[in-house]
């Protein structure tokens, strides 16, 4: 379990699929004075190569943190030409203006909770990033103190992630009352990013 610094409050749950030794699930997050940025991919198939992939995309956004979400999914999108492709999710909050806006691209998925525990649940864009080019939905929002963010790939089954863990205001929490709850089940690599806003 994980924490960032200051503003935002993460905690991660992370598990390889049964009979893994490589999780193709990678993820990256860092909090400056200005800005809160976190990212998960997940490489297609699993295993080494699909850990590769994901790698090759966490690596460009920790180079490159301060760009919008948008061209960093553009920047992962190129380095992926030859290689297996991945899902990708991208947060990134604006401390200077109070706002935040997130992309998913394939199966991972991203809910939102308000203060008074109105939940959004992100509908990705169909499909993965393998280096050629294509469309690109990035949402955009205001943020809130005590919003709650939900970042996961597919091994985690979004109704699970209901009121039960939700309501939940603390992120190191969430994770443990999930890992307690569905963390024996693996079908697939299974990562669960929870980040509170405070």
């Amino acid at each position: 379990m994980e924490k960032g610094n200051e503003r935002v409050e993460l905690s991660v749950f992370q598990k390889a699929k049964k009979g893994n030794y490589y999780c193709g699930d990678s993820y990256f997050y860092r909090e400056t004075d200005d800005a809160f940025l976190c990212a998960l991919a997940d490489g297609l198939g699993s295993g080494e190569m699909a850990m590769e992939s994901s790698k090759a995309v966490m690596e460009i956004i920790e180079d490159h943190p301060s760009l919008s979400v948008e061209a960093l999914v553009k920047k992962c999108n190129e380095v992926l030409v030859g290689k297996r492709g991945v899902v990708l999710g991208i947060l990134k909050i604006d401390y200077s203006g109070m706002t935040y806006s997130y992309s998913s691209i394939g199966n991972i998925g991203v809910i939102t909770v308000d203060p008074d525990g109105t939940r959004h649940r992100n509908i990705p864009l169909a499909g993965y990033l393998s280096g050629y080019s294509r469309s690109l939905r990035v949402t955009h929002g205001k943020i809130q103190k005590g919003m709650i963010f939900l970042m996961f790939s597919d091994g985690v089954n979004d109704r699970r992630l209901s009121a039960k863990l939700t309501h939940v205001r603390n992120a190191e929490e969430i994770t443990t009352l999930y890992k307690n709850l569905y963390g024996q089940n693996r079908e697939d690599d299974t990562t669960l990013i929870a980040m509170v806003y405070h």
